[in-house]
């Protein structure tokens, strides 16, 4: 789920030695950022339940009229709000994808349908009947739940800019301020609620903040680590953020065991929770504190032409002897491309998006981010299903580390159909489970089974892949699959509870309903995969380039940018 970026060829194989200690420090430091990553998005998995009873169940209470309607007047206004900002990332990437004339037009239709509709969504009138209370109930859980995401959008669309105006540090910096700005605030929402809204939309704030700081550290610490890594090293020391993504999930998947054993259920409604968010601060502080003692990377400092100062970041990290021979190697690559996004067609882009998109649509943040909701919907108490989570976490974390290992050798396209198709009976078999009534052990296999296939292949395979299909100079192109990954994990998150929850979908399919979407969506992804995504294994950056290009040649040509040469 972090962004892998193997592309950085800066360094050669003249920077195969080096401080081993000092390099193991700095990628441990930048490796954080991962880990907060993973700590930050899953701490809402222990904290669902208390959050649905503290702040929204009581929208379904007759008792509780006025804070209904201001919850779901509020509600109303905020998601507006948020699927403005949603759009103008999507709209900012399709003026980038289709040169500013195109795609100003179609950015223009969409803002507004979003305005025409929000007319309408807004005006809506407060339901009256318990099943429509409660079917809003479930959507404001929903957008709750999975609004550290809307951050991570808005962290991830700008981390590029951030990275090239102030600096791979500076930005890993503000998003550790933003992990402990989120932590505080999330902790207590109404003793900082400076926003003149509910309590609860105070919480979706400090919780989107915090997404920011995620969707920062999701491009830059692997960028960092990148640029400091040996070349003969860099692919593992790379991958290791990857490793500190899940591992940061399973201590917080422990963290949360450990803070809901201290007190009953009407603790951790009022209480508990509270100290799940405010545990961030420890990871946030270390890693804001330990960013001091870190240098900026070598080759940001000889793109601002600070020659000196990134010799001597050479020096403490390749021992000195190659240093000079290395900034030289890192000025001659210094020339930034600027090919046109369409220049090798758009079937690499669109392979990039659906990569994205179907990394989210098989399910994966359902399990990590409502595990414990998912086990006590199959009976376990809370204690039992925050266990249960810690299991799921162990689980992806072994597999993750088997994908990373294994990658080179087996390939990227066997590795992603085998998990799509695992996933996929997973699910269905999942969903068959709870339809059926036939909840226990079983379950418990099939949900650690899907995770398992999509840790040992979509988690850190899809990554790896996407590195690898984009040419270096359309490389910018990436930011349209990392903001879609984004988006549909956004999606994914908001509209479980809505499935999950739904009276009908219930009774119909006794919770089963949303693991079959999931599974079928596992089958297209196989599909997807097996017809149309190259396997990347062995071949170098340049062979890439000219595979898309034959491809273009091939398929139905697009029309050439006016004013704009291919290069």
């Amino acid at each position: 789920m972090a962004f892998i970026d193997t592309s950085s060829k800066t360094q050669t194989t003249s920077f195969n030695k080096g401080n081993p200690g000092y390099v193991t420090l700095l990628t441990v430091i930048a490796a954080l950022g991962g880990l907060l990553f993973g700590y930050d998005t899953a701490v809402i998995n222990g904290a669902e339940k208390s959050l649905v009873d503290f702040y929204i169940i009581k929208i379904t209470d007759p008792s509780f009229h006025d804070y209904a309607v201001s919850m779901i007047s509020q509600y109303r206004v905020t998601l507006v709000v948020v699927l403005f900002v949603v759009l103008v990332v999507i709209c900012g990437q399709i003026i980038k994808l289709l040169n500013m004339k195109r795609g100003g037009i179609i950015s223009l239709i969409l803002l507004i349908i979003l305005a025409w509709w929000a007319v309408g969504f807004i005006g809506d009138s407060i339901p009256s009947d318990a099943g429509g209370l409660q079917d809003i109930a479930n959507s404001i859980k929903g957008f709750v739940i999975a609004s550290a995401l809307i951050g991570c959008i808005i962290g991830g669309a700008i981390a590029g800019f951030i990275s090239k105006s102030i600096g791979r540090k500076n930005g890993l910096l503000i998003a550790a301020i933003a992990f402990l700005i989120s932590a505080i605030g999330a902790w207590h929402p109404e003793w900082f609620n400076f926003f003149g809204t509910e309590d609860a939309y105070a919480f979706v704030i400090y919780r989107i903040i915090g997404g920011i700081g995620i969707g920062i550290a999701s491009m830059l610490s692997p960028m960092y680590i990148a640029e400091i890594a040996p070349a003969k090293v860099r692919g593992k020391l790379v991958s290791f953020n990857q490793f500190a993504i899940v591992f940061g999930m399973l201590i917080i998947f422990f963290v949360n065991y450990f803070i809901a054993r201290q007190g009953d259920e009407q603790w951790l409604t009022t209480v508990g929770w509270r100290w799940m968010f405010f545990s961030g601060i420890i990871p946030a502080g270390l890693f804001f504190i330990l960013l001091f003692f870190a240098p900026e990377t070598p080759r940001y400092l000889a793109l601002k032409g600070q020659n000196d100062k990134a010799l001597k970041v050479l020096e403490k990290i390749s021992g000195g002897d190659s240093a000079n021979k290395i900034l030289e190697e890192i000025k001659s690559t210094l020339h930034e491309a600027n090919s046109p996004w369409l220049s090798y067609g758009f079937l690499v882009i669109f392979i990039g998006i659906l990569l994205s998109v179907f990394q989210q649509f098989v399910g994966i943040n359902v399990v990590l981010y409502y595990a414990s909701n998912i086990f006590r919907n199959m009976g376990s108490g809370t204690d039992v299903s925050m266990l249960q989570t810690i299991i799921v976490g162990a689980v992806n974390m072994v597999f993750t580390i088997v994908a990373i290992v294994y990658v080179d050798k087996f390939g990227r396209k066997p590795l992603m159909i085998i998990g799509s198709i695992g996933m996929a009976v997973s699910m269905i078999a999942l969903g068959l489970t709870f339809y059926f009534n036939y909840l226990g052990i079983l379950s418990l296999i099939f949900m650690l089974a899907y995770t398992a296939f999509f840790a040992m292949s979509w988690g850190p395979v899809c990554w790896v892949l996407l590195s690898e299909i984009f040419p270096n100079s359309i490389r910018g192109a990436l930011s349209i699959a990392v903001a879609a990954q984004w988006i549909a994990n956004w999606i994914i998150s908001f509209t479980f509870p809505m499935m999950n929850d739904n009276a009908t979908l219930t009774n119909q399919f006794h919770h089963g309903f949303a693991y079959w979407i999931y599974g079928i969506m596992g089958i297209l992804s196989a599909i997807f995969v097996w017809k149309l995504v190259p396997e990347t294994k062995g071949k170098t950056l340049e062979e890439m380039e000219g595979l898309w290009k034959k491809k273009k040649v091939i398929a139905v040509n697009v029309p050439e940018i006016p004013g704009e040469e291919v290069k």
